[in-house]
């Protein structure tokens, strides 16, 4: 039976997202530094998009020049030492030392010994105090002993094992098998040559592990130091009963009372279990938030910060030129045009979104800002997408990585935000307030008796907000609180 054949018209709607609807949407979930960046971008890549302000000036304000630097050592009378290479560069050097010949083997030259002779001052530059890291630190200090040249190297390697802490994370038996078998490493080799690194500062420097790191530490203090002897031996053996405050095992091990072993502990206290972090290169995060609440009166107010405002504007030269010619020659330009208009109206648009979410969260919180964290009152998502006719995925993109300055401090939109625990009569306090409570708990406790989980829980009950034992628990690891046993004191 053959088909017959038929046309059809169907009216259908389906949701198409523009690319301009892309950008806006990828826009509204960046940071502020992130946008800052995506704007730069857009900058450089399109002409018709210049920055309102006057930036870009041929004035240049000379950077202030840093006054010390991740590994720099200040002595007590307020100078700065660098490496023991920086203290060589000012010894006399002459061909045939052998301190400068040993340097030259290793890749040193003349002039890195002071021994060029640009005396120009056109030629010189400035100077800036340069920082040193662990392992220039140390193989300073190995230049300044008179090993034979195979320990030299053997220790050399080890320095160049040291992780970013200070330590060695390799056995020696281990470390000697990765050296060609035509050199014949022996583990005493790499025993004496690890000697050697572990006599350097800082102390605690090539250990292996925690314990070895401390025991090298307390060796390297004066022999009288008091509970000098007891302290080695806890670390020797016993640093987990330190660890896991048995204080009565401790005493009975050191055969001393509560007095003696926290002596121990304040010594054991003083050192560090991380000799190279000091020497650890650092970036610092910043934050540049996006709202600024203040109290106007007796309002809270929430109003945009500025700085954070990329201002863009249209260059004006290249669009007269595209509404004097509208000819096919300038299509490249013509949507260079169109992505400058969506680029504006879309970062406008954030920000105005941004402040109608903390305007509206200001409102819903306002005596989170006159009382603190244990006023906060719960509050999801939804109850912000309702209140403005927004989807909550919105909301959700406008609270990352958002951030509002207050007089209390600076918050992630986010942390408004929490859910709820019942109280008994029938109301609910939030997760923040809870965390805040049980903060004031177990700061307010007797560090003899420290309160447990299940003390805490009751105590909340009398104040008619009902917590399980568990969630006390939960939020206490949040707030990276030790157990009850890890909180009691001698």
């Amino acid at each position: 039976m053959p088909v017959k054949q038929t046309l059809q018209l169907k009216l259908s709607q389906h949701l198409t997202l523009t690319p301009q609807l892309q950008q806006s949407i990828r826009l509204l979930q960046l940071s502020t530094l992130e946008l800052n960046a995506e704007v730069e971008r857009m900058l450089q890549e399109n002409p018709l998009l210049e920055r309102a302000e006057g930036e870009g000036d041929d004035e240049h304000v000379p950077l202030p020049l840093p006054l010390a630097g991740p590994g720099r050592v200040e002595t007590d009378a307020g100078d700065t030492r660098g490496s023991a290479a920086d203290d060589d560069r000012a010894a006399p050097s002459s061909d045939d030392s052998p301190l400068v010949a040993e340097y030259a083997e290793y890749g040193g030259s003349d002039a890195d010994w002071g021994g060029a002779g640009h005396g120009d001052d056109d030629d010189f530059l400035p100077q800036q105090v340069a920082s040193s890291t662990l392992r220039e630190h140390l193989l300073g200090q190995l230049a300044l002993l008179n090993l034979p040249l195979r320990d030299r190297r053997l220790a050399t390697a080890l320095i160049d094992a040291l992780d970013d802490d200070g330590y060695l994370p390799t056995s020696l038996e281990e470390f000697a098998r990765l050296f060609p078998d035509e050199l014949e490493i022996e583990p005493e080799e790499l025993s004496i040559a690890l000697k050697y690194v572990q006599s350097f500062e800082p102390a605690g420097v090539g250990a292996r592990d925690c314990a070895e790191c401390l025991a090298l530490q307390l060796k390297a203090v004066p022999v009288d130091t008091p509970h000098r002897d007891d302290a080695l031996k806890v670390v020797g053996g016993h640093l987990a009963l330190l660890a896991s405050r048995d204080f009565t095992k401790l005493k009975r091990l050191l055969r001393t009372d509560d007095v003696g072993v926290r002596q121990v502990r304040d010594l054991i206290r003083s050192l560090n279990p991380k000799p190279g972090a000091a020497f650890a290169k650092t970036e610092a995060n910043y934050i540049v938030p996006d709202v600024i609440v203040r109290k106007v009166k007796t309002q809270w107010v929430a109003t945009l910060n500025e700085a954070a405002m990329p201002k863009l504007r249209l260059n004006r030269i290249y669009a007269d030129i595209l509404t004097r010619n509208r000819e096919s020659s300038n299509q490249q330009l013509a949507a260079q045009l169109q992505e400058a208009k969506w680029l504006i109206r879309n970062v406008q648009q954030r920000f105005d979104t941004i402040l109608r979410v903390a305007r509206a969260i200001v409102e819903r919180q306002r005596r989170f800002f006159e009382h603190g964290e244990v006023a906060m009152r719960p509050m999801v998502l939804r109850e912000i997408a309702d209140m403005l006719s927004l989807h909550e995925s919105t909301i959700s993109r406008v609270t990352t990585q958002k951030y509002m300055l207050t007089p209390r401090g600076t918050f992630e939109l986010k942390y408004f935000f929490g859910s709820h625990v019942a109280t008994d009569t029938g109301g609910a306090a939030s997760a923040t307030a809870i965390r805040a409570l049980i903060k004031q708990l177990i700061a307010a406790e007797n560090a003899r008796t420290p309160l447990t989980d299940s003390r805490i829980a009751e105590l909340l009950g009398e104040q008619g907000i009902l917590v399980a034992r568990r969630t006390i628990a939960k939020y206490r690891e949040a707030l990276q609180i030790p157990p009850v046993n890890m909180r009691k004191a001698l």
